[in-house]
């Protein structure tokens, strides 16, 4: 009688979580290196400028980083048409701009950090004045910003751009605004992409508690958090990347004050 030998083989598959990365391994697992975003592909566009060389003007504006140099960001910014802006999800996205095809432009590129909404103007036709209205792509940049670029006396110019990794020093920063039942935050110094799609924060008495998007950079949470040590877990917008920061605010935080943590998007 013949005899039969079944053998069975069993595949053991591991799964290990890195920001948010699903890994596979056969029996073990190897790290992956953290996400890094690319640059994109050149893309027309149009650009003038506001205010003036002090770039005073620039202050403040629809992402809520207030003062544009105490933060980080400079002058080389730029307010978005609403294409871009995407109600506020663009905030802190990074680009390269350079002037083409126009006898006013000059050989610089501008990196520029998006602070602000250009807002349509409906009383003025998108060809003459009303260089915001959709669906139009445009950037209004400070003028330092777009003297790199093309002369200022041109007042409009064709330009060419891309998105670009946010070269950012040190971690993510959190401003802290509200109330004692009401938490609103303002994401700045953000690396990577530049960009928060969705963001969450955790008390050392609560578990994680999703934040709604407020408007431009900003977060909040209606919840009783004082006397507790925050944490931030945040996702990125373009990347989809999930990065977690613990222990970024001490338990006697307070309103008004920006804390900074130790990781960043790249």
């Amino acid at each position: 009688m013949a005899s039969w030998v079944f053998c069975i083989f069993l595949t053991v598959t591991t799964f290990v979580v890195f920001d948010s990365v699903l890994v596979y391994g056969a029996g073990y697992t190897v790290p992956r290196a953290p996400t890094v975003y690319r640059p994109s592909a050149w893309t027309l566009a149009h650009a003038t400028f506001y205010g003036d060389e002090s770039a005073s003007s620039t202050m403040g504006g629809a992402c809520g980083y207030g003062n544009l140099v105490t933060n980080g960001y400079g002058t080389n910014t730029a307010a978005v048409s609403s294409t871009i802006f995407s109600n506020g999800y663009a905030c802190g996205q990074c680009y390269q701009i350079k002037c083409a095809q126009s006898p006013w432009c000059s050989k610089g590129i501008a990196t520029v950090t998006a602070t602000k909404l250009c807002p349509p103007n409906w009383s003025k036709n998108s060809n003459s004045g009303g260089w915001c209205n959709p669906p139009r792509t445009h950037f209004d940049m400070a003028k330092p910003a777009f003297m790199q670029i093309a002369q200022w006396k041109a007042g409009i110019v064709p330009v060419m751009y891309r998105r670009v990794p946010c070269v950012r020093k040190g971690g993510l920063r959190f401003s802290f605004q509200g109330n004692g039942y009401w938490l609103l935050v303002y994401v700045m110094n953000v690396g990577g992409a530049g960009d928060i799609k969705s963001m969450w924060v955790k008390g050392t008495k609560t578990g994680w508690i999703s934040m709604s998007h407020n408007w431009g950079a900003s977060y909040q949470a209606f919840a009783t958090l004082r006397g507790q040590a925050l944490s931030f877990r945040l996702t990125s917008y373009t990347t989809k990347q999930t990065i977690t920061a613990y222990n970024v605010a001490p338990a006697n935080w307070n309103l008004g004050l920006t804390y900074q943590a130790k990781v960043n998007f790249h």
